[in-house]
This record gives structure tokens, C-alpha cells and sequence, in this order.
């Protein structure tokens, strides 16, 4: 029975980060350029353009640091390396920890990594909406921004004025954290 129970954590384990991979990444394999910004896989016609947004190609970067993202997963990262985000419209700082998948690929949600991604402009709270409706398990977090929902499985996604802030937070061998996440919330959102 003992071997069984280990079989069905580990699947559950396998499914939880296939999700987690699933929700917070993309499936382009090129190069963040200033021009790019990929719509999300559920916009409608509504949604925002790179041609529209504000500051689609935010550097994300800029308002996290090594540190955070090391204190919110609680072990030493890689220095923050951008990637496209397909959800947020937007580049994603991410960082890696000692356990991350090989090669890193920042444009891809990997295990063991903080993945911070910012959205500048007119256009935010679009981008934000419609992540939001697409969040079948959304639950609201207060204390956040203006406005903050946890997607129910990988990440938390705060509206601060133009800004759109989206963090996950995927440890190596644990399901992503929401305290881990509203830790790094308030770590960043003064600077935005």
C-alpha cells in the first residue's frame, strides 16, 4: 500500500507542475525583442497589441532583485534573466534555482524558479481582466494593489495603478507558494 500511495504522490506531484509549466509560460522558443508581445492564448479581439499597450516590453528586471527572488523561494537564484511572457503581454524576469531544468529557459515556465513579470500602461488592466476571466479557480487576495487574485494553482496577479504585476513562485519538489508570492508582492510593489 506504502508504494502505491508513493506512486500517486508522485503523479499528482508530475500533473501539478505540468500546470505550473502550462500556466505561466510560453511555447515561443526565440528571444525577447522590443517589438514583440504575444497576445494570451484566451484573448479576444479586445485584448491589447503590441502596437496598443503602453510599455509592453517593461524590463521586469528592474524592480525585483536577486535577493527577493531568492528569499521568496527561500534558496540562492541565477541573476534574473528576461524571457516573453504570453499571459501578461509583457517580458518576465526570471531566476533560477540550483534544481531548475537544464538548459534554462526563460521564455518557457520552468520547476525551481521566481518568474516576475510586469505590464506598463493603458492597456494593464486589459491584460489583467483577461487573465482574470480566464482563471477558472481565481480566488481575490486583499491588501494587494487595487486589485489581486491568487489563479488557484501557480501565480498571483496584482493591478496597481498602470501596472500589471504577475509573480510565480515554483519551488523544485513543492506545488507554487502563495505566501511565498504575496512575500515578493510586497517586496515590489513600492517601487511600481
Amino acid at each position: 500500500m506504502r508504494e502505491r500511495t508513493g506512486s500517486w504522490v508522485s503523479v499528482t506531484l508530475a500533473a501539478v507542475t505540468a500546470v505550473v509549466l502550462a500556466a505561466c509560460g510560453s511555447s515561443s522558443t526565440t528571444a525577447p525583442s522590443s517589438s514583440s508581445a504575444t497576445a494570451p492564448p484566451s484573448a479576444s479581439s479586445t485584448s491589447p497589441s503590441a502596437s496598443t499597450s503602453g510599455s509592453p516590453n517593461f524590463d521586469s528586471c528592474t524592480v525585483v532583485t536577486q535577493s527577493q527572488a531568492s528569499s521568496a523561494i527561500g534558496e540562492t537564484v541565477s541573476a534574473g534573466t528576461l524571457g516573453n511572457a504570453t499571459v501578461e503581454g509583457g517580458l518576465a524576469c526570471v531566476f533560477y534555482g540550483p534544481s531548475a531544468p537544464t538548459p534554462h529557459t526563460p521564455n518557457v515556465a520552468q520547476s525551481d524558479s521566481v518568474r516576475v513579470v510586469v505590464v506598463e500602461g493603458a492597456d494593464a488592466l486589459t491584460w489583467y481582466n483577461d487573465y482574470k476571466s480566464s482563471s477558472t479557480l481565481e480566488e481575490a487576495v486583499s491588501g494587494y494593489g487595487d486589485q489581486a487574485f491568487y489563479d488557484g494553482y501557480a501565480s498571483l496577479s496584482v493591478m496597481k495603478g498602470d501596472y500589471y504585476l504577475r509573480i510565480a513562485v515554483s519551488p523544485a519538489n513543492a506545488a507554487p507558494s502563495l505566501p511565498d508570492e504575496e512575500k515578493l508582492a510586497t517586496d515590489i510593489l513600492p517601487s511600481l
